[in-house]
């Protein structure tokens, strides 16, 4: 309903309102008349038509003869690839010209229907700090005149990059929150998914999309098996692999091999095939660490950062021995750009305790528990120190 009306009136706000006007209006029409056929499209028509009712209210200047606008049929509606709407909506909201954290708000609010309470819980900033914030992006898209489209091909690209960046930040954010009591916010990974999926239907051929898309499904299928009974967090070392959902996991297989056929692997892609060796695994031992370090040695040129040579220290870790992973991580040009990234000192304590360097890991441990915001993490980091 949002996209369709979107793409008519540009403005946020009126959207919104309009759509509202549209489910009062079913509430009072639909228990006296009976629900029609589409209840979708009449909403979506019924919330166009009430867009234009309230623009015509504001107008002050228009002619008192003006020809009337054209009231839409949910018949039109319906054909109007409301879906192809939807995707005009996701390259607005993460349109360059708007912060990236805005980028993922606005996403979060006009396509996944979160609240701007559940945004500012998500984002841990108050909810007026947020609702400024999707102000303040929604008046940027107007007054920029951000075109409500689809790029054309030739910059396609650089914008679907940014598209997928924060479908994969909010996949991220849902995987591991950031703060708060649990580790996993389902809710936003399963609207990650849908993006996910949404996008690969109305784009469909392109590599990075399934390899996203890949990446999300395989992560997201051990979900259950990440935290025990009482939330705390689980290795993936250690978790019981019968509770993986298999079917994830061979949708996920299906779409990284389609995506390594189809170019020259991207990042995302890089890490979708790494996933799958994981889950291709059906116990820990199988794993296959040899070829999940080559595979981040490809990420690590695809895509240099320090978050990729801390997770390809620990592949090599895991291939080569202990000594070898730690030296890794020990390279003072690594060091200096990881003083505060919470992964780094947890896989450091990890590898200095099965080499038995007792004190050396503790230290570390306890570098990683100020690092640690989320209430899971710090329960297994305290396990470890303690144990």
């Amino acid at each position: 309903m949002r996209a369709a009306v979107l793409r008519v009136v540009r403005d946020f706000d009126l959207a919104e309102e309009a759509m509202q006007d549209a489910c009062v209006a079913a509430l009072e029409q639909w228990p006296r008349e009976g629900a029609p056929a589409n209840p979708g499209a009449w909403l979506a028509a019924t919330a166009r038509n009430k867009a234009i009712d309230r623009l015509r209210r504001r107008s002050r200047t228009a002619p008192l003869d003006a020809a009337p606008e054209p009231a839409i049929s949910p018949d039109e509606i319906e054909a109007a690839a409301v879906e192809d709407d939807r995707l005009r909506l996701i390259f607005t909201c993460c349109h360059p010209a708007i912060a990236l954290e805005a980028q993922v708000a606005l996403t979060l609010r006009t396509l996944c229907g979160l609240t701007t309470e559940e945004i500012a819980r998500a984002f841990l900033v108050p909810v007026p700090t947020m609702a400024q914030r999707l102000v303040r992006a929604q008046r940027k898209i107007l007054d920029a005149g951000i075109p409500y489209e689809v790029p054309e091909p030739g910059a396609l690209p650089a914008r679907l990059d940014a598209v997928l960046a924060v479908v994969y930040l909010i996949f991220n954010e849902g995987y591991a929150a950031t703060e708060g009591r649990d580790l996993v916010r389902a809710d936003l990974c399963d609207e990650a998914i849908r993006l996910g999926r949404l996008i690969d239907a109305l784009l469909q051929g392109r590599a990075e999309v399934e390899g996203l898309l890949a990446l999300m499904l395989l992560h997201d299928s051990r979900r259950a098996a990440r935290v025990d009974a009482a939330g705390d967090l689980v290795l993936l070392e250690d978790q019981d692999r019968t509770r993986w959902d298999r079917g994830k996991i061979l949708e996920g297989l299906v779409l990284v091999e389609r995506a390594l056929r189809r170019a020259p692997p991207g990042p995302h892609t890089l890490q979708a095939a790494i996933a799958g060796v994981h889950a291709r695994a059906t116990t820990a031992s199988e794993t296959d660490w040899r070829e999940i370090s080559i595979l981040y040695a490809l990420l690590a040129r695809a895509a240099p950062s320090p978050v990729v040579e801390v997770n390809r220290a620990v592949a090599v870790a895991f291939a080569e021995g202990w000594e070898v992973g730690l030296r890794l991580l020990d390279r003072p040009d690594l060091r200096a750009r990881v003083t505060s990234f919470l992964p780094y000192h947890a896989a450091r304590a990890d590898l200095l305790r099965r080499l038995g360097r007792r004190d050396e890991a503790a230290a570390a441990y306890r570098r990683a528990l100020e690092c640690a915001p989320n209430e899971a993490e710090r329960r297994y980091l305290t396990r470890r120190l303690n144990g």
